[in-house]
């Protein structure tokens, strides 16, 4: 996001609240977010909760659990929350929301923070990530702008510890776009760490990239691992498509494993039945891999399908 849209954001936030229920609100400026906030966490008595929003990337979604009754906002705000819980002078629990949604404090204190600079807030957050990862690593995804895009891909860098990488690696696909993409494609490419080129495999599944699904395909042929290849023809199939059944297929005919042969089978089995059946009955009446084959009749009988169902009878009966 280009320097003037941010200010124009940081200038509409001025007027941005969110919607309290059942908590007692309190609205305080900020002079430094990090002392401010932790003036609060030091001082204050009993469970409290603080927030403050913070322009948000565009994909991030909105977070809302709202009644049936409540209005469904079409355009959401480009604004999102970031929340704190904190209780015995520590942070219990880092959230996040979008600013239209309803809070429901429980009865608590409600701390609303007001000109927050976002540096600022990701620095907070780095504070909080050895503690509450997920939570504060979610927060950091939510940020617009490329700071939030270079902290997650320094907690993904080779050497952090493989839960932290995998949990910045999820936060990539599913939320930072074009950038957040091209630094999985590479990990999935490069990444000696086997779970977490898994994981990153699955982050391009949720991307909303299109080429994503080019750097899947790449994965299901070429990864070292033979589970990371079977994951990716997993998640190839919940995509269908010419690409994934190509993919699929190649698998089947090619892989060298016939564990990732049979993942492949089951992966056809995912498709859409007027995609998947027909392939699955090729595999049951050509495959020369008395496991492949065995497979491929196992998810025809399961598919319950008519052609299945029909196939079957006919080798059955022959």
């Amino acid at each position: 996001m280009k320097p003037l849209a941010l200010s124009f954001l940081a200038f509409a936030l001025l007027a941005q609240q969110p919607k309290v229920t059942n908590g007692r609100m309190e609205t305080r400026a900020v002079s430094t977010l990090g002392k401010d906030f932790q003036s609060i966490v030091t001082t204050t008595t009993g469970a409290t909760w603080v927030g403050y929003a913070v322009a948000k990337t565009p994909g991030s979604g909105n977070q809302c659990r709202q009644p049936e009754s409540s209005p469904v906002h079409l355009e959401g705000s480009p604004f999102g929350v970031v929340l704190y819980r904190i209780e015995h002078k520590t942070v219990q629990k880092v959230r996040i929301s979008a600013l239209e949604c309803d809070f429901d404090a429980g009865g608590l204190p409600f701390v609303w923070l007001t000109g927050v600079k976002p540096a600022e807030s990701l620095a907070l957050l780095q504070t909080l990530v050895p503690q509450h990862a997920e939570g504060a690593l979610a927060a950091i995804a939510l940020h617009a702008g490329a700071g939030a895009d270079r902290l997650l891909e320094e907690y993904a860098a080779a050497g952090r510890p493989t839960d932290l990488r995998e949990k910045a690696v999820f936060w990539m696909g599913a939320a930072r776009g074009r950038r957040g993409y091209e630094t999985l494609a590479r990990i999935v490419r490069a990444d000696k760490d086997e779970k977490v080129r898994e994981k990153a495999v699955f982050a391009l599944f949720v991307s909303k990239e299109p080429a994503a699904a080019d750097s899947i395909v790449r994965a299901a042929k070429e990864d070292a691992s033979a589970h990371v290849r079977g994951q990716a023809l997993f998640w190839l199939a919940q995509k269908a498509g010419a690409k994934a059944v190509g993919a699929i297929s190649d698998a089947i005919a090619n892989d060298p494993e016939t564990d990732v042969k049979k993942k492949a089978v089951f992966a056809l089995s995912q498709l859409p039945k007027e995609q998947g059946v027909p392939l699955l009955i090729e595999v049951a009446r050509n495959n020369r891999n008395p496991a492949v084959k065995k497979q491929a009749f196992f998810w025809l009988g399961q598919s319950k399908d008519a052609r299945a169902l029909a196939y079957l009878e006919n080798v059955l009966t022959r």
